[in-house]
């Protein structure tokens, strides 16, 4: 297409940030929201234009960036990226709906972080040049102190948002290791992707490339011991912010597209670690949800389960692996980032997501009730919603590479999901005791409006997946090729 559908998708938000800041103030939600449409039609039509059965890399933009190093401002999209293009404009979509009222200290700045953050996860989905993905990849980091640090609900989010910040930046530092190290070993040195694929690491550099990696990326996935960030993040931010963080993850997207592919020989000795990670992650997960009574700490805990089980399944370096951890991580953007957007709805009303302070909450908020444990129910993988299909293909391929890893994920699975019926309730039933829930009014026209469009993306990934992981098979089965040569 002559059309640069990535770059004004990237862009988009980005002129938005400059039109909020020359336009009256009383416009600036009304320009955020028509840019997020705008987004979400980008990237609707960027999933239209691609063709599976094509080639590899489509909807290719090149131009020549810091020519002196070979970097270049390279963007595209296969079966792996394209389908979380309009999974992220729709989930800042329902972010902008839940802060809309929400936010009256420097509206203009708000969402001004708001679009930078937009416009850096998209640039992190369609870079093809590594150098281009670390920049975007570190720009995240500026938005998300800002927000958290500025707009947390918690009295210590100050402190949350500088522990954040220093993880991440910390985690940044493999990564930019790792990018050098891979572009310095090609004859021309290069960053761009597409040629790395087909020219990987010597034999010799991929341990050290995969571990930088599995730090860097680590940190971000989270997996355990590097995810203590999570919760006390889902506890001090806005619900709109921890759905961003939480739905669209980043980090598991590093290792399909980077970490693996590009250290085949070393990732396949190493696969007992990646399958012990998910493993520990999935049962951490699990048994740490059952100790909480804050329904935000939960969720964060059963996403930690849940991507765990990605992590174990990619272990089997397999393309049905792949098709069912993109699929996963699909459903994550829908289904637990509508979670978390619900539970910014319920705190607006009741002040408190924790359990001891609601009670009955299904009498007076019946809509927010239901979508709830909808989107809750598709987190942990209930058959007939998004999660189930992803979940359902790296289950099996975890028991065909490994066994007890596997056994290990279903004995996991099922606590998380016994910890988040517990959770649910004792937040939604029983009788209404608090006058904060008893109070409370259900789900405005546009909150019930994100709620149906998260519903429909939940049914229709649940109950015919088919054409969704039809997208993703090819790509899937070139990344599983180049593993084998």
């Amino acid at each position: 297409m002559s059309l640069p559908l990535l770059s004004l998708l990237i862009f988009t938000p980005l002129a938005a940030i400059a039109a909020i800041w020359l336009l009256p103030a009383r416009l600036t939600r009304y320009v955020v929201a028509l840019a997020m449409l705008v987004g979400l039609a980008l990237g609707t039509a960027a999933l239209v234009a691609y063709d599976p059965a094509g080639v590899r890399f489509q909807l290719v933009e090149r131009v020549a960036w810091i020519a002196s190093l070979n970097i270049h401002y390279l963007v595209g999209i296969d079966g792996i990226s394209v389908l979380f293009l309009p999974a992220t404009a729709l989930l800042f979509l329902g972010s902008l709906v839940a802060s809309w009222n929400a936010v009256s200290d420097a509206p203009r700045l708000h969402f001004s972080l708001l679009l930078l953050l937009q416009a850096a996860t998209l640039g992190i989905f369609c870079a093809l040049d590594t150098a281009l993905f670390f920049v975007c990849w570190e720009l995240t980091l500026v938005p998300l102190y800002f927000l958290l640090g500025r707009w947390g609900v918690g009295a210590g989010s100050g402190l949350v948002a500088a522990r954040y910040f220093l993880i991440m930046l910390a985690g940044g530092v493999p990564l930019l290791i790792a990018f050098v190290m891979l572009a310095t070993s090609q004859p021309v040195p290069t960053f761009d992707l597409t040629v790395l694929l087909g020219t990987p690491l010597p034999r010799s550099m991929q341990t050290a490339f995969f571990l930088l990696c599995l730090i860097g990326f680590g940190v971000k996935v989270p997996i355990v011991p590097m995810h203590t960030w999570l919760p006390q993040f889902a506890l001090a931010a806005p619900g709109s912010l921890v759905a961003l963080l939480v739905g669209l993850k980043l980090g598991a997207y590093g290792l399909i597209r980077f970490a693996i592919p590009l250290a085949p020989e070393v990732a396949a000795e190493l696969h007992w670690l990646l399958a012990g990670l998910g493993t520990v992650a999935i049962l951490y997960g699990g048994v740490g949800m059952l100790a909480q009574s804050n329904l935000r700490v939960g969720m964060a805990y059963a996403s930690i389960c849940h991507v765990g089980l990605a992590v174990l399944g990619l272990a089997s370096f397999t393309a049905q692996a792949v098709q069912g951890a993109v699929s996963l991580l699909l459903s994550f953007s829908v289904a637990t980032g509508g979670a978390f957007l619900l539970l910014e709805f319920l705190r607006q009303r009741t002040g408190s997501t924790d359990v001891h302070a609601l009670g009955g909450a299904a009498k007076t908020m019946p809509l927010l009730a239901t979508g709830f444990l909808i989107c809750g129910l598709a987190g942990v993988g209930m058959p007939g919603t998004s999660s189930f299909p992803g979940e359902f293909m790296l289950i099996i391929a975890a028991l065909q590479s490994h066994t007890g890893a596997g056994m290990a994920a279903l004995f996991g699975l099922s606590i998380a999901a016994g910890g988040f019926l517990s959770l649910y309730r004792k937040a939604f039933f029983g009788p209404v005791t608090r006058p904060a829930v008893a109070d409370a009014s259900d789900l405005r026209p546009r909150e019930w409006a994100v709620l149906v469009a998260l519903i429909v993306m939940i049914a229709s990934i649940g109950i015919y997946p088919g054409p969704w992981i039809e997208i993703v098979r090819p790509a899937a089965e070139a990344w599983a090729t180049g593993l084998k040569h």
